[in-house]
């Protein structure tokens, strides 16, 4: 059992497809209820059939609505993807207060009231994974060496530096179910997807959506003896 936000499109609708592909019950979940049932139509006519849900990430009532349901069918999820995300284009000292509130929403705040709503869930599951959606321009070592991201990364402080955090809270939820004898069996990894072709890069990036869900994918599907509290790309680890 897989919940995928942000999954009406793009690499979410990948995602979901590619966990679908591998056996997965894939709960399709999306802000808006008619492009999700339309995102699950599409795969569905394509031979997955996955279950659209509506949840908004900033909405902790329709977050604690979908963990009650999948209680209810389900007793437990197995796999968890924050994929849900937001961006706003502007140079850093043009960037307001209110973009970086409206990026912190949606990219981290939403991601601690998905994961704190579905934490009693994935503790039932026998092999739970959480999958954090981040973004290579979100490494602070890759940004201050100079690193070409491509794209408008020069125009995204309050996207990368949201991702920025995202990965932090990675680090932060992977040392405490460590620490947790009810909740040590999660693993918790940030992934990112690279320049992919995507609504939020108009789709000018250099990737598809197949290959930037990959590494979503592949971390989603961890086996026991695999990482946590770690920063990936479909190549290996990604520096801080």
């Amino acid at each position: 059992m897989a919940l995928v936000t942000g999954a009406n499109k793009g690499l979410g609708k990948e995602t979901a497809r590619q966990l679908a592909a591998r056996g997965a019950t894939v709960v399709l979940a999306s802000r808006d209820a008619e492009r999700g049932e339309a995102a699950a139509a599409e795969l569905a006519a394509a031979g997955t059939k996955p279950i659209p849900v509506r949840l908004d990430v900033t909405d902790a009532d329709s977050v604690q609505e979908v963990a009650d349901a999948l209680d209810a069918e389900y007793g437990r999820l197995d796999v968890l993807v924050n994929n849900a995300g937001t961006v706003i284009d502007q140079r850093a000292e043009r960037t307001t207060t209110a973009e970086m509130r409206q990026n912190y929403e949606v990219n981290v705040f939403g991601v601690v009231t998905v994961i704190h709503a579905m934490l009693p869930l994935l503790s039932k599951s026998a092999a739970p994974r959480i999958v954090n959606v981040s973004s290579t321009t979100a490494s602070l070592s890759l940004t201050s060496g100079g690193t070409d991201f491509g794209g408008d990364a020069d125009l995204r402080m309050a996207y990368s530096s949201s991702k920025a955090a995202l990965n932090m809270l990675t680090i932060q939820y992977a040392k405490a179910f460590g620490d947790s004898d009810a909740l040590s069996h999660i693993k918790i990894n940030s992934a990112t997807p690279g320049y992919t072709a995507t609504d939020m890069t108009n789709h000018r990036g250099t990737r598809t959506v197949a290959e930037g869900a990959r590494v979503i994918v592949d971390l989603a599907t961890l086996t026991d003896d695999g990482p946590t509290g770690g920063f990936f790309n479909d190549q290996g680890i990604v520096p801080w």
